[in-house]
C-alpha cells in the first residue's frame, strides 16, 4: 500500500523538540527571545545567529527550514526551538562560568528582546537538610515554591523573583539514582512553564491597557441609550456617535483578539505542565501548582473579563444601533404618512380648483360662442322678425350645453 504523501511529516512532528538529557550535577541557562511587536519579528536574523553559533563550532548547519536544533558547542549543549511567538536557548553544562559566558554571547547577538529568562542550578542531594541549605542560599522565602517531583526522588524550588542579571533562579535537586532524561524532562517543563507563564502574562498588560477605554467607551454608551429611551437628541447626532463608539470597539477587538486567544492557550500550556509535574508537597511549602493559583490565574481571569467585557460593550452598541435603526424607521414612515397626507389634501384642492376652472371655462367659452353665434343668426333673426334678445335667450342654453358636452368628452378621452 503506498503512504499519503504527508505521513512522513506527520510521524516526524511526533518525535520532534525531543527533552534534553542533562546529568547532575550541572548548570543550565534558559532564554525566551521575541520582538516588542509581533510584526517586528526577524526569523532570517534568529536563524542567523544560530548559524553563527554552530559555524563557530565547525558544525554543519541545519535545514533552512529546520524549526529546531540541538548539539555540542565545545564543552556545552545548546538546544535551539524556534515557537510561533519566539525563539528560545537552552544551554547546559557541568561549569556554570561556561554557560553564563555563552548567554552572554547569546543576548549581545540577539536579534530580539528577552521576555523570559532562567538559570538552573542542577545538583545531586542526600536530604532535605541539605535541600533546605540550597533553598535558603539560592532563592527569596517570601515568592518561594517548592515541591517533591519525579515520584518524590527529586525537589524543584524557584521564587520567580529575577536576580541582577535577570534570569529567573530555579533549583532541581536529584536523587543520585535520578538519570540525565528525567532530569532533562523536568527542566524543559519548567523552562515551558517561565516561558508560556511569561506569554500569556502579555494579554494581561493588554487588558490593563485597555480598560480606561472600556470604561470611556461604557460611560458613553450608557448615554448614548438613555438619550435614545428619552428621544432628547436628534437621531443623526446620535448614529454618529453609536458609529464611532462601534469603530473603536471593533478596533481594540481587532488589536486584542489574537493576543487573548493566545493568552488563553498559553494559560492551558501552564496548566498541562504543572500538571505533568505530578508535585508533592515540601515541609508544607507552597507548590508551583500554588503559586500559580494565587499570582497567574487572577491575572488569566482579568484577561478573562476583559475579554467578555470588550464582547458586551460590542453588543450593546449593536443593540443600540438596532433602536435606533428602529427608531428612524419609525419616524420616517410617520412622515412618510403625514406627506402622503399632504398630498392627498394638495390632490383634492387641485381637483376642486379643477372643477372650478372647468366651470369658469365653460362660461367664458360659452360667452364667446354665444357671441358668434348671435352674429351668425342675426341677419336671419332680422328677416324672420325675431328680436335679438329672444335670440340670445334660445341660443345661449344651446350652446353652454354644447360647450359643457364637448369638454366632458374631451375630459373622458384624456383619462
Amino acid at each position: 500500500m503506498t503512504d499519503h504523501p504527508l505521513r512522513a511529516a506527520l510521524v516526524e512532528e511526533l518525535h520532534a523538540r525531543p527533552f534534553p538529557s542533562i546529568p547532575a550535577p550541572a548548570t543550565a541557562w534558559f532564554v525566551a527571545l521575541r520582538p516588542e511587536k509581533r510584526s517586528d519579528r526577524d526569523r532570517a536574523a534568529e536563524r542567523a545567529q544560530l548559524d553563527r553559533l554552530i559555524s563557530g563550532a565547525c558544525l554543519s548547519l541545519p535545514d533552512a527550514e529546520a524549526t529546531h536544533w540541538s548539539g555540542r558547542l565545545g564543552p556545552l549543549h545548546v538546544k535551539w526551538e524556534s515557537h510561533n511567538e519566539f525563539v528560545t536557548f537552552l544551554v547546559w553544562g557541568g561549569t556554570e562560568a561556561e554557560v553564563l559566558a555563552l548567554s552572554q554571547d547569546i543576548l549581545r547577538d540577539a536579534p530580539g528582546l528577552r521576555i523570559a529568562s532562567a538559570r538552573f542550578r542542577i545538583q545531586m542531594v542526600d536530604g532535605d537538610a541539605q535541600v533546605k541549605e540550597v533553598l535558603l542560599a539560592d532563592h527569596s522565602s517570601d515568592s518561594l515554591a517548592v515541591a517533591r517531583v519525579l515520584d518524590a526522588q527529586a525537589v524543584i524550588a524557584g521564587d520567580f523573583n529575577p536576580d541582577a542579571a535577570g534570569d529567573m533562579r530555579f533549583s532541581v535537586l536529584v536523587r543520585t539514582d535520578v538519570g540525565p532524561k528525567r532530569i532533562g524532562r523536568t527542566v524543559q517543563r519548567l523552562c515551558e512553564i517561565e516561558t508560556y507563564r511569561a506569554m500569556a502574562m502579555l494579554g494581561w498588560i493588554r487588558a490593563q491597557e485597555m480598560a480606561p477605554k472600556l470604561s470611556e467607551a461604557g460611560i458613553r454608551l450608557s448615554t448614548a441609550v438613555g438619550q435614545l429611551g428619552e428621544g432628547t437628541s436628534e437621531a443623526e447626532a446620535l448614529l454618529q456617535e453609536l458609529l464611532d463608539l462601534s469603530a473603536r470597539l471593533e478596533r481594540l477587538s481587532a488589536r486584542a483578539s489574537f493576543r487573548w486567544s493566545a493568552t488563553m492557550a498559553y494559560e492551558r500550556i501552564v496548566t498541562s505542565r504543572i500538571g505533568t509535574l505530578g508535585e508533592e508537597r515540601f515541609e508544607g511549602r507552597q507548590t508551583f501548582e500554588e503559586f500559580m493559583l494565587r499570582r497567574f490565574d487572577p491575572a488569566m481571569r482579568t484577561v478573562d473579563a476583559t475579554e467578555r467585557r470588550l464582547a458586551r460593550l460590542t453588543e450593546r452598541a449593536r443593540r443600540a444601533g438596532e433602536l435606533l435603526r428602529t427608531r428612524v424607521d419609525v419616524e420616517l414612515s410617520r412622515q412618510n404618512r403625514a406627506l402622503l397626507i399632504s398630498m392627498d389634501k394638495r390632490s383634492d384642492e387641485a381637483l376642486r380648483l379643477q372643477h372650478t376652472v372647468e366651470g369658469l371655462s365653460v362660461v367664458a367659452i360659452s360667452y364667446y360662442a354665444t357671441s358668434l353665434a348671435l352674429y351668425v343668426l342675426g341677419p336671419i333673426a332680422k328677416e324672420a322678425g325675431v328680436e335679438k334678445g329672444w335670440l340670445a335667450a334660445l341660443v345661449t342654453p344651446v350652446v353652454v350645453l354644447g360647450v359643457w358636452a364637448g369638454l366632458r368628452a374631451i375630459r373622458r378621452r384624456l383619462h
